[in-house]
């Protein structure tokens, strides 16, 4: 990072004074220009977006072409311009003069923006020649001379900070004009606003390695509390999307987070970064139709999201295919038509060896065993036509003519293929058939195999002896139904969702016809296209056949990933990625197939028991020796104090893992206080005091109870809001679990019984140091008993 050269101005003195003045008023000038050439943008998208295409005297899908290329592409640059109003320009870098002749000078901001003459205004953060003014240190500045911040209020300029790398590399007249100070640091002084915040500022060097990492592969950031680990992967996907536009616009951007509050503030960061076209979704999200929010004890979560249960549902659909030992008897129109043991089982096998989901091979199950029913219902009545006739034989009294057509009976088949199908369709229709074939191999959807099989002791035992899960493990799994999904259920119902697949002859039918149609309607407008010199990258030859097919609204790729379970995405982010479990990355693995993923997390902070206990444990499994670890080891928000108490902790539960280095040395020292449940009140009203002295609504202030006091601390704050909701989390206090308070950060944090929290989990001591690295001014221990030794330091 470089130094910051505030030192040459006293902004106190009169020179200092009107040196910033000068520098405010030209970089406003500049500021001023921007803006302006954004409202003309922003006036130019609009007035297109209002105005129809011009009639063409072409065919329907000319004009097509004509409204798809208008107002697509209007559509598109106006949210992207509505997107960055705020900070738009933040940046700037010079270049290092040559022989006298001043270095070229950039402006860097959200968004790249060219003048009436198509000349460079202002540079896309994500461009190249951005880059140095994420990259330049004091130590190796690369050619800049100065990288300079621009703070913006609403549209003013409102503050200036420069980091100088070489005075000499600076013109007389930008020598004079040097301000402020290291933009990183005030920064982080500021008060926490309850949301998360776009840094594309303040990336640093390490970080910004992240950003810019290659698409392919699994790049695996593994960062301790306060490393902008889940920023620097949010800025990743814009810049993705910016760099491989041509591939993951078609395919999207998955973002995986670790709740629904996580999300909804990705929503905030990344329009401002110019992106609006991602995906995002729980784990609990990640099967189409449900929405589970709810977890499981930690004893169960374990269980469930091991990956025996893959081979527990594999069982338990094998399970439902049942061959009747002592073959199969139906009571059908005064006739007990069987079928045999021996094909009933061929009839079971042959549909096994169908390479294809289990409701797929029911069709052939069912087929076989109808077939071999109307064989048994033909042969019987072909024998009760027979006894009369074989007694006319024995009584001698057979005319010849009757017995060469008896003859030749013997001789045919004894019904030929249409025959064999009215009677086949026939005996679909009769309830009874249809019941007895439905319980030897029903059509099954994910939701109806594991709630018969988690209600089912026998079915649920025979499924769990085939997994080798203990019968302890078993009884955990035991639900009754009605009850709803939880998070780690979510991976299960998805690779029920694997092994059952979907039979629908209807559906698919209109899906080859369709198939068939849409692609001789794309080729048609692809030629459309050609003939209009229109590039396929403005308008895709099958968005815009879409498009003339049906006038409904057009969806977006996130929109119809969403909805879709088998969508293939082109790179997908998972953030807390050590709390997914092993079922939840077969989930994961699977809406990725070329495995370009960027892995977030922190494998010291792994708080569900289900978790990671290293990279490797879960990635090896379907890329090893493929996935690449960045490690993010400078903590920007944590104090160095706080963050000592916390490397004892983390030395305790975790010895193996580093803790990244603090770069504050600002702040009072941690303190523990020995304070009943019922003191809470006062001293939360001393911490609010001590963040926002003036009273003005600024700073946030975490109360991070164990689960055994949570209820104690809500009764003694009534008021205080609850839980990571948004509403919450944009309040001035608020009460959490360990697991709600991952990932977020407040000004001053009170932890309330820590021996508790440690005590709670088999990685309470993880969820401890999750706890106490929340606060970025603040913290406060709060026990009434023995504090664990891992914070004896506070003792």
């Amino acid at each position: 990072m470089g130094h910051s050269q505030a030192g040459h101005v006293n902004p106190l003195n009169a020179e200092g004074d009107r040196v910033l003045r000068a520098a405010l008023r030209a970089e406003q000038e500049v500021v001023s220009r921007v803006y302006a050439r954004l409202d003309t943008e922003r006036a130019a998208a609009e007035a297109a977006l209002r105005s129809a295409p011009v009639a063409g005297g072409g065919s329907r899908l000319q004009a097509q072409v004509e409204q798809a290329v208008v107002t697509e592409e209007a559509a598109r640059a106006l949210a992207r311009l509505n997107a960055v109003e705020r900070a738009l320009c933040f940046g700037r870098v010079d270049h290092r003069q040559e022989d006298g002749v001043p270095g070229e000078t950039f402006y860097i901001g959200r968004i790249g923006l060219r003048d009436e003459h198509h000349e460079p205004m202002l540079i896309d953060w994500r461009a190249t020649a951005a880059r140095p003014f994420y990259t330049a240190t004091a130590s190796a500045p690369g050619t800049l001379a100065r990288r300079r911040h621009l703070h913006l209020r609403e549209r003013a300029v409102a503050r200036l900070d420069d980091e100088v790398f070489d005075l000499d590399g600076l013109g007389e007249a930008d020598r004079s004009t040097i301000v402020g100070e290291a933009a990183l640091l005030a920064t982080l002084r500021q008060g926490r606003t309850g949301r998360m915040t776009d840094v594309v500022a303040t990336i640093q060097e390490e970080q910004d390695q992240v950003i810019r990492s290659g698409l392919p592969g699994v790049l695996v950031v593994q960062g301790g509390p306060g490393t902008g680990k889940t920023v620097a992967a949010l800025h990743r996907a814009a810049y993705l999307l910016y760099t491989h536009r041509d591939v993951l616009e078609r395919r999207g951007v998955l973002v995986v987070g670790p709740n629904v509050t996580f999300l909804r503030y990705i929503e905030q960061v990344l329009p401002g970064l110019g992106e609006t076209d991602v995906a995002l979704a729980t784990v609990g999200e990640l099967y189409p139709g449900t929405r589970a929010t709810a977890s499981d004890i930690p004893e169960v979560a374990v269980v469930k999201g091991d990956l025996r249960m893959a081979a527990l549902v594999e069982a338990a659909v094998l399970d439902r295919q049942r061959a009747p030992e002592e073959g199969l008897e139906i009571e059908i129109e005064n006739l007990t038509l069987r079928v045999s043991p021996e094909a009933c089982l061929r009839a079971r096998d042959k549909a096994r060896a169908l390479r294809a989901p289990h409701n797929v091979q029911r069709r052939l199950f069912v087929h076989e065993l109808l077939e071999a029913l109307a064989v048994d219902r033909a042969e019987q009545y072909e024998r009760m036509m027979d006894e009369p006739l074989e007694q006319l034989v024995r009584d001698g009294g057979m005319p010849d003519w009757l017995q060469e057509l008896m003859d030749e009976a013997e001789d045919g088949p004894l019904m030929d293929d249409t025959d064999l199908r009215l009677t086949k369709e026939t005996l679909w229709q009769d309830p009874a058939v249809r019941r007895v074939i439905d319980a030897l191999w029903p059509e099954l959807s994910p939701q109806t195999l594991l709630t018969e099989l988690f209600a089912d002791p026998e079915a649920l035992g025979r499924a769990a002896d085939a997994a080798g899960i203990s019968p302890v493990e078993r009884g955990l799994l035991r639900r009754s139904p009605g009850e709803p999904w939880t998070v780690s259920d979510v991976p299960l119902l998805d690779e029920a969702a694997e092994w059952l697949g979907v039979d629908d002859p209807a559906k698919r039918a209109r899906s080859r016809a369709e198939r068939l149609e849409r692609r001789a309607e794309e080729q048609y407008a692809r030629e459309v296209l050609e003939s209009a010199g229109i590039d396929e990258a403005l308008v895709e030859a099958r968005e815009l056949a879409e498009r003339n097919r049906d006038a409904g609204p057009v969806l977006t790729t996130a929109q119809r990933a969403a909805a879709d379970r088998e969508w293939a995405y082109g790179h997908v982010i998972v953030d807390e990625a050590q709390e997914l479990s092993e079922m939840a990355w077969r989930v994961v693995m699977r809406r990725v197939p070329t495995r370009s993923l960027t892995v977030v997390g922190d494998i010291a902070q792994t708080g569900s028991p289900a978790g990671a206990a290293s990279w490797g444990q879960m990635l090896d499994r379907y890329v090893a020796g493929r996935w690449r670890e960045q490690r993010l080891m400078v903590n920007y928000r944590t104090p160095a104090a706080i963050m000592k108490v916390a490397s004892e902790v983390l030395a305790a539960v975790a010895p193996d893992q580093t803790p990244p280095e603090p770069v504050r040395d600002d702040g009072p020292p941690p303190r523990a206080l020995r304070l009943p449940v019922a003191g809470l009140p006062a001293l939360v009203a001393e911490e609010r005091a001590e963040i926002d002295p003036d009273g003005v609504g600024e700073g946030r202030l975490a109360i991070v109870s164990s689960g055994a006091r949570h209820a104690e601390v809500l009764t003694v704050l009534p008021g205080v809001e609850a839980g990571a909701t948004p509403e919450a989390l944009d309040s001035l206090v608020v009460v959490l679990t360990t697991e709600e308070a991952k990932g977020l950060e407040f000004d001053a944090v009170i932890v309330v019984d820590p021996a508790g929290i440690v005590g709670e989990s088999p990685r309470g001591g993880q969820d401890l140091y999750v706890a106490i690295t929340r606060a970025t001014r603040r913290l406060t221990v709060v026990h009434d008993g023995d504090l664990p030794a891992m914070l004896s330091s506070l003792g």
